[in-house]
C-alpha cells in the first residue's frame, strides 16, 4: 500500500482508519483525527478528501503528503523512487476514474481525451497565495491538438496551453513573469502566443519545453515542495507564528475548465460575508475564466448574486453545498468552484479569512445557532483581531465635508492615512525612515507581502473582494481598497481624471466604504458592536489571569476601565512631572545644591502629585492602583540642546555655566544601569517622602469623600536588588505614612519591581518585606541579555536572518532565559509568602504569546496599556482554555 501518496478519487477511500493501517502518524501527531489528517494531507488535501466522502462534486485526484515533502528535503531535494512510483500508480488510477490519458508526445490514438491536472500546494495551516500552483499540466503539442479535435474549441485549447507554459516557466524555472506580460500586451492569437512563450522558456533555460507529462509533473511537484521555503512563505509563517517544520503537501487534481465558453466559469465565495459577518453567501465569479483570474485580481469579477440570475440551477446547487459545508465544519467557509459546460465542481473549501468585525459576529452567531460552544468561539478569534476595535476610523463629521477623489471596493475595514508608494521595497524603506505609507499597486501578488505588512493600507487598481490583496489584508487586519479602476498608475504617480497623485503625496483610504481621499483626514475610534460586548463577557468567564492597565493619569484610568481593566498595575509617577507647569519645578529640585532648596521644590511638586492622585483614586475607587515611585535617572529631566539650556537658565535664574556644570555632573555612561530607581531615594530620601506623603494624603481625602469605599494604595519600589535597599526605603515609606495616617483608618501595601537578575535570586528574601512583586520585563530582559532595547534593533535583524533568535525578546518573552527567571522568582517568593501577589507590568503584559507563558506560571495578574486590555483578556482566556484541555 502507498506510503507517500493517497487518492481521494472515490468516496470513503481516504479516512483516518485507512491511513492508520499504513502510517505511524498517530505517534507523530496528536490523537485528534482531523489534525492527523491535516498534518499528513495538508489542509487542502484534507478538505478535498472529506468533501469527496460527503459525496460532493469534486474532480478526482490524489495528495502527495507532507511526509513526502520531508523525505524530499532529507534526500537533498530529490524525489525518491518510491515517491515517483506512487505518483505513477495514482496517475494510472486517475486515468481509469476519469477515462482520460496522460498523453505522451508520440501517442497517436485519435480518440484519447487528454488528462490535464492542477498541481497545488497545501500546508496544514492555510497560507493563501504564499506557495505555488500550476494549472493545465499535461499539455504538450500532441495533447493540445487532440484536445482541439475533440472539443472543437480552438481558442479554449490554445489559451489553456499558453497559460500552462507561462505558469510552468515562471514557477518551475523562475522565468521572469515580466517577459510574458510584454507578449500579453500584443494582439497575438493564442496559438502564436503559446509558441512565443515556448521560445521565452528556451531562451532562459537553454532547454526545450518538456513534452513528457510525467516529467512536467515531477518538476512541478519539486517546485511546490521548494516553494515551502520561498521568502514570502517564510515571512508569512513568521508573521503568523506558523512553525517552519512540517512542509507542504501537493494536491494533483483532474482539471475542470471554466474557460470553455459562456456556459463555463469560475468563482470564489464565502458562506457568510467576510467583511460584516452577515449570514449570506458572499463572493464573485467570472464567466469563461480560470480560477487564477479571480484570485490574482487580473480581471474584476461579477458579484455572485448575478450568477443566480444567469444560471439559477447552478446557483441553487452551490447554495445547498454551502449549507452542507457550514454544517460539516461549523465555521464560515471560503470556497472555490468551477462551472464546466453548465456542470458545477467544487475545488476547495477552508475556514475563511475574515475582518475583525466579521470574526466577532460570526463567532457569536454560531454560538446562538448552537453550532459551537462559547469556548470554541473564544478560541476562534485571534487576539490581534480584537486590537482592530481599539484603533481608529475616519471622523464622520470631517467626511461629510469632503469629496472622495475615487472609489473602489471596500475589501478590509479601517482607516489609513499615509504617503503613496508603489512597491513593497519602497514601503519598507519609507516606514524604516519613520513615514506612514499607503501601498498602491495595479494588483498585489504574494511578493508584496512584506510591503503590505508594513503599510498602513493597500490600494489596488484591479481585483475583487476575493483577490490576493483583499484576502491577505483582511487576515492582517490591514485597511484595503481594491478594484479602483478609475486610477491609472504611471511612473511614480497615479491619475484620477485630471488629478495627479505623486509618490510621497498623502492620501487617506477608507476600507469600510472604498472611498479614497486626497490629503490627511482626522480619525476617530471604531464603533464597538453589541456582539463585541457579548463576546468579551464570555472572555471574562473563561480567563484566569487578572488584567490590569498601565495608566499614569485619571484620563488613562477612565479609558482603561471602559475597556475592561480590573485595576492599575503600573502608574509611572515620573510621567506626571513632564507636564509644562511642572517640569521646571523638578528641574529646580535637581539642580539644587542644598537640601532646603531641594525640599522647597519638592513642596511645590507635592501639591501637583496630591491632586493627580486624588483624581486617580476617585476614578479607580476600590480597585487596585499600583504606584511606582520615581524611577528614571534625574538627567532625563534636563535638556541636551544649548538652546533649551539657555532658556532654562533664564527661567530658573541660574547661570548657563552653572547649569551646564550640573548637567555634566549628572551625566552617566550607562544611565539605565546607573543612579535611578531605589538608588535615588537612598541618595535623596526626601523625594520618596514627598511622593508617599502625596499618595497617602490623597487616599485619605478620597476615602473621606467616597465614605464606604476602602482605598488601599499599593506603593512599588523600583530597581531593588538588595534586601537592605528595600528595608531602607520601606522604612521611609512607613515612617512617612504613619505620621499622616495617625489614628485614621487606611491600609496600604508595599511591593517591589523585580527587574534585576539578582533580585530574582534573592526573591525569597525580598518577599519577606513585600506585599507584591511586579516583574518589570523590559528592564529584566535588558539586564539578562546585556543589551539595550533602544540599541538592539541595530543588530537584532542579523540574528533573525541567521536564525539565532526567532523573535525580538522585547516583543515576546524569552521563555528559556528571562522566562526561567520569572518562574524562579515567583516560586521563591510564593514559598516564602503564600499571600504574595505576583504580576507582570512590562510590555510583554500585552503580548498574547507572552501571556500564554504567564498563565502557565500561575501569575496573579498582567498589566498592559489601556488599548491592549481586550487583547490581553482574550489571550488570557485562550491560554486558560488550552491549559484546561491538557
Amino acid at each position: 500500500m502507498n506510503k507517500f501518496v493517497f487518492s481521494f478519487s472515490e468516496s470513503g477511500s481516504l479516512t483516518v482508519d485507512s491511513i492508520k493501517k499504513i502510517t505511524d502518524f498517530e505517534n507523530l501527531y496528536d490523537n485528534k483525527n482531523n489534525n492527523i489528517l491535516k498534518s499528513l494531507l495538508g489542509g487542502k488535501g484534507f478538505y478535498l478528501a472529506n468533501m469527496t466522502n460527503m459525496g460532493l462534486p469534486i474532480p478526482a485526484g490524489f495528495t502527495i503528503t507532507t511526509q513526502a515533502c520531508q523525505d524530499y528535503y532529507k534526500n537533498n531535494k530529490t524525489l525518491s523512487s518510491e515517491i515517483l512510483s506512487e505518483i505513477k500508480e495514482n496517475i494510472i488510477k486517475l486515468e481509469h476514474v476519469s477515462n482520460k490519458k496522460f498523453v505522451s508526445p508520440d501517442q497517436d490514438s485519435k480518440d484519447i481525451m487528454p488528462l490535464l491536472v492542477s498541481v497545488r500546494s497545501g500546508a496544514k495551516i492555510s497560507m493563501p497565495g504564499m506557495m505555488d500552483t500550476i494549472l493545465n499540466l499535461g499539455l504538450n503539442d500532441n495533447s493540445a491538438q487532440k484536445l482541439v479535435n475533440i472539443t472543437k474549441n480552438k481558442e479554449f485549447v490554445w489559451d489553456t496551453y499558453a497559460r500552462f507554459i507561462q505558469m510552468f516557466s515562471s514557477i518551475v524555472k523562475n522565468v521572469p513573469k515580466s517577459e510574458f506580460i510584454k507578449i500579453e500586451s500584443n494582439d497575438y492569437d493564442f496559438l502564436t502566443k503559446s509558441k512565443i512563450y515556448k521560445k521565452i522558456y528556451e531562451k532562459f533555460t537553454n532547454t526545450s519545453f518538456p513534452e513528457n507529462p510525467y516529467e512536467q509533473l515531477h518538476e512541478a511537484v519539486k517546485a511546490i515542495f521548494d516553494s515551502w521555503h520561498n521568502p514570502r512563505a517564510k515571512f508569512y509563517r513568521k508573521m503568523n507564528k506558523i512553525t517552519e517544520d512540517g512542509g507542504t503537501a501537493v494536491n494533483v487534481q483532474m482539471m475542470v475548465f471554466g474557460n470553455m465558453g459562456d456556459d463555463s466559469g469560475t468563482g470564489v465565495a464565502f458562506s457568510r460575508n467576510p467583511i460584516t459577518g452577515e449570514k449570506k453567501i458572499f463572493g464573485e465569479y467570472l464567466i469563461n475564466a480560470q480560477g487564477e483570474d479571480v484570485v490574482a485580481g487580473i480581471r474584476t469579477p461579477e458579484p455572485i448574486g448575478k450568477l443566480q440570475l444567469k444560471m439559477p440551477d447552478i446557483y441553487a446547487k452551490f447554495e445547498d453545498i454551502t449549507q452542507k459545508l457550514e454544517s460539516e465544519y461549523h465555521d464560515m467557509q471560503d470556497m472555490e468552484f468551477t462551472i464546466e459546460n453548465k456542470k458545477l465542481f467544487m475545488l476547495q473549501t477552508r475556514s475563511g479569512k475574515r475582518s475583525a468585525q466579521a470574526a466577532i459576529k460570526i463567532a457569536v452567531d454560531l454560538v446562538r445557532e448552537n453550532k459551537i460552544t462559547k469556548q470554541e468561539a473564544i478560541m476562534r478569534i485571534k487576539p490581534e483581531q480584537i486590537d482592530f476595535f481599539m484603533h481608529s476610523g475616519f471622523d464622520q463629521e470631517t467626511l461629510e465635508n469632503l469629496k472622495p477623489i475615487s472609489k473602489g471596493l471596500a475589501a478590509s475595514p479601517g482607516a489609513a492615512v499615509g504617503r503613496v508608494v508603489f512597491n513593497a521595497s519602497e514601503a519598507k524603506q519609507w516606514v524604516a525612515n519613520g513615514e506612514k505609507v499607503i501601498l498602491v499597486r495595479q494588483e498585489t501578488s504574494p511578493e508584496d507581502i512584506e510591503g503590505m505588512q508594513t503599510a498602513e493600507g493597500i490600494l489596488t487598481a484591479r481585483g475583487g473582494m476575493t483577490s490576493h490583496a483583499a484576502v491577505v489584508a483582511r487576515g492582517m487586519g490591514r485597511c484595503c481598497v481594491v478594484g479602483c479602476e478609475q486610477i491609472n498608475i504611471a511612473n511614480d504617480c497615479f491619475y484620477v481624471d485630471n488629478t495627479k497623485i505623486s509618490k510621497g503625496d498623502v492620501i487617506s483610504i477608507d476600507g469600510s466604504t472604498g472611498n479614497i481621499y486626497s490629503g490627511s483626514i482626522k480619525t476617530s475610534y471604531n464603533k464597538i458592536s453589541p456582539e463585541f460586548n457579548i463576546f468579551m463577557g464570555w472572555v471574562d468567564m473563561y480567563k484566569k489571569l487578572t488584567v490590569y492597565a498601565n495608566a499614569d493619569s485619571s484620563i488613562d484610568i477612565k479609558k482603561a476601565l471602559e475597556l475592561g481593566a480590573e485595576g492599575v498595575g503600573l502608574c509611572r509617577t515620573e510621567h506626571m512631572f513632564f507636564k509644562k507647569n511642572r517640569i521646571n519645578i523638578i528641574r529646580k529640585m535637581i539642580i539644587s545644591d542644598t537640601k532646603k532648596d531641594r525640599q522647597d521644590a519638592l513642596d511645590e511638586l507635592f501639591m501637583f502629585q496630591k491632586e493627580d492622585f486624588i483624581k486617580m483614586f476617585l476614578e479607580i475607587k476600590n480597585l487596585p492602583l499600583v504606584i511606582r515611585l520615581l524611577d528614571p535617572p534625574l538627567h532625563e529631566f534636563l535638556p541636551e540642546s544649548n538652546e533649551l539650556q539657555a532658556e532654562i537658565s533664564r527661567d530658573l535664574h541660574i547661570s548657563l555655566r552653572d547649569l551646564k556644570t550640573k548637567i555634566s555632573q549628572l551625566h552617566e555612561v550607562n544611565p539605565m544601569m546607573g543612579h535611578r530607581g531605589c538608588r535615588l531615594f537612598i541618595s535623596y530620601p526626601e523625594i520618596a517622602e514627598m511622593q508617599v506623603k502625596a499618595i497617602i494624603t490623597a487616599a485619605l481625602e478620597v476615602q473621606n469623600i467616597l465614605k464606604n469605599i476602602e482605598i488601599i494604595p499599593e506603593i512599588m519600589i523600583p530597581l531593588v536588588g538588595n534586601i537592605k535597599e528595600i528595608k531602607f526605603i520601606k522604612n521611609i515609606i512607613n515612617n512617612t505614612a504613619n505620621i499622616i495616617i495617625n489614628n485614621k483608618k487606611l491600609k496600604y501595601k508595599i511591593g517591589t519591581m523585580i527587574e534585576l537578575p539578582r533580585a530574582v535570586i534573592i526573591a525569597d528574601k525580598l518577599a519577606e518585606e513585600s506585599d507584591f512583586f511586579s516583574f518589570g520585563t523590559n528592564d529584566l530582559t535588558q539586564m539578562t541579555f546585556g543589551f539595550s532595547r533602544d540599541d538592539a534593533s541595530k543588530f537584532l535583524k542579523n540574528y533573525y536572518e541567521n536564525n539565532i533568535y526567532d523573535s525580538d525578546p522585547f516583543e515576546h518573552i524569552d521563555e528559556s532565559g528571562v522566562g526561567e527567571l520569572i518562574s524562579l522568582g515567583s516560586k521563591l517568593g510564593k514559598q516564602q509568602k503564600s499571600s504574595l501577589k505576583i504580576g507582570v507590568c512590562g510590555e510583554h503584559g500585552g503580548d498574547p504569546i507572552s501571556i500564554k507563558f504567564f498563565d502557565k506560571l500561575n501569575l496573579d495578574y498582567i498589566s498592559c496599556s489601556p488599548f491592549r486590555i481586550p487583547v490581553a483578556k482574550l489571550a488570557a482566556a485562550q491560554a486558560n482554555i488550552n491549559r484546561s484541555k491538557v
